[in-house]
């Protein structure tokens, strides 16, 4: 089969081409502004790009359109294809029909943390000897790479799927995860997000029960305890068995960021303990779920918890980009003002009280559809509060970015100019200082030009 993929460079369509190519199908595609890494990882893989959307592209005349929920009405060639007629799906229902269709589907949905848990959970399996296929919204340090078919020759029964709770496609408007028929799936939180397509927390909890509704007899339920809105989702009717964490009569994990410890409990009785690289209470919780999931297609406790000792992380997750003149700068998606909160507090910890381990020098990018829409930007002032200085790119927002961090005071600077942004952050860094750049997009590059301002400042 030769599928031609729209929004082929997207993290989930690019991963579809591979799982595609690696099936042995012949996979092309097409994109605006085609960029690393997903464009790597696809020559790599032998799949052939094209740049933007030109009609020209239906001569390539593949048995299948896959349409990418980036693609919306009036894209060119996605018109022509609508108007003569020719077979289209969307991503979500490719993969289910051509990839996790007999499979055992591992898949873990939640607003924040899907990434890191995913990885965590296909490295535990990968580890155990399992050899799962995934599917995952990100790089794993681990693999490699955001998706394979299996790790052997022959394909292994397991598929781990991050489990995007966003739509379809312009033609299907429920969630991806509709589409996954998972028998094993992990809840890790649930709060109001996505508010270009849902208008509030009872539209997404109506979704995440379709997902729930879905699920056989046989299957597992993995849902944090402390999440309320899981809780009603779950309440609406649930027909699988279902395992509760963060519960203190139930299962927990404790650590320690200093000595990166990992204590696991039932009730009050420890059952393991490994150490690790990654630091913070949400990691402790994904790591938490990812175990319980593990152990329900027979992974032990014991062999969950070494396999993390050896996780790596995901790339753009707290990831050292490189330190220049004494300052070093980091990487992370975070991007809803929940997920900013926990990862300056991660990196506070991480760095200690001790007012001679530098300053925290926050660098935004309000990109998602969400933080363009303003909805989330009262909450902004009170994520960043640990920082000591904050740096907010403003272009092309439809709100009043200065006003919003007015709260802040003099220690946040705004601009609208990238190369301004640049100097402001260059000119304020001092030896010691941690710069923590977070947006869920490419940030036109700026951790890299930091790096070599800093540099030439120290030359």
């Amino acid at each position: 089969m030769h599928i031609h993929i729209l929004g082929i460079c997207g993290t989930f369509m690019g991963g579809i081409a591979q799982l595609a190519r690696a099936s042995g199908h012949r996979v092309t595609g097409c994109d605006t502004g085609v960029y690393p890494p997903m464009s790597t990882q696809l020559e790599a893989a032998g799949i052939e790009l094209v740049e933007g959307y030109g009609v020209e592209q239906l001569a390539l005349a593949p048995d299948v359109f896959v349409v990418g929920n980036a693609i919306s009405r009036g894209n060119p060639l996605l018109e022509e294809i609508l108007d003569r007629g020719l077979p289209y799906v969307s991503g979500p229902q490719w993969l289910a029909d051509n990839v996790l269709r007999g499979r055992w589907v591992l898949a873990v949905a939640g607003t924040h943390g899907k990434t890191t848990t995913t990885s965590m959970l296909a490295w535990i399996l990968e580890d155990a000897g399992l050899s799962p296929g995934f599917l995952v919204g990100g790089v794993p340090m681990n693999f490699g790479v955001s998706a394979r078919l299996s790790g052997k020759i022959s394909d292994s029964p397991f598929f781990v799927i991050e489990a995007d709770e966003y739509d379809t496609a312009f033609c299907d408007k429920r969630s991806k995860f509709i589409h996954y028929r998972p028998r094993t799936a992990v809840l890790n939180n649930l709060e109001f997000d996505h508010a270009d397509i849902f208008s509030d927390l009872a539209a997404i909890e109506t979704q995440f029960h379709h997902l729930v509704r879905t699920l056989p007899r046989n299957g597992l339920v993995v849902s944090n305890a402390r999440e309320a809105s899981l809780d009603r989702v779950l309440e609406r009717g649930c027909w699988t068995p279902v395992e509760r964490f963060n519960a203190a009569d139930g299962w927990r994990i404790e650590g320690d960021d200093a000595d990166g410890a990992l204590r696991l409990f039932r009730g009050g009785e420890l059952v393991g303990s490994a150490r690790w690289e990654l630091s913070g209470e949400h990691n402790r919780a994904n790591a938490l779920a990812a175990l319980l999931a593990a152990r329900h297609v027979g992974v032990p406790f014991d062999k969950g918890l070494e396999a993390l000792s050896r996780f790596a992380n995901v790339k753009r997750r707290m990831e050292l980009r490189g330190v220049a003149d004494g300052v070093a700068v980091y990487d992370d998606f975070a991007h809803h003002p929940t997920a900013i909160a926990t990862t300056v507090a991660g990196l506070r910890r991480k760095m200690g009280s001790n007012a001679a381990s530098g300053r925290i020098l926050a660098v935004l990018e309000p990109r998602s559809n969400t933080m363009k829409l303003g909805v989330m930007k009262a909450l902004l002032p009170g994520s960043l509060a640990e920082t000591d200085r904050v740096f907010c790119y403003a272009a092309n927002l439809g709100w009043d970015a200065a006003e919003a961090l007015a709260p802040l005071g003099a220690k946040a600077v705004v601009e609208d100019d990238l190369a301004r942004l640049v100097d402001a952050v260059v000119a304020a860094a001092q030896p010691g200082d941690q710069v923590l750049v977070m947006s869920n997009g490419g940030f036109g590059g700026i951790h890299d030009k930091l790096l070599v301002a800093l540099n030439a400042r120290a030359a």
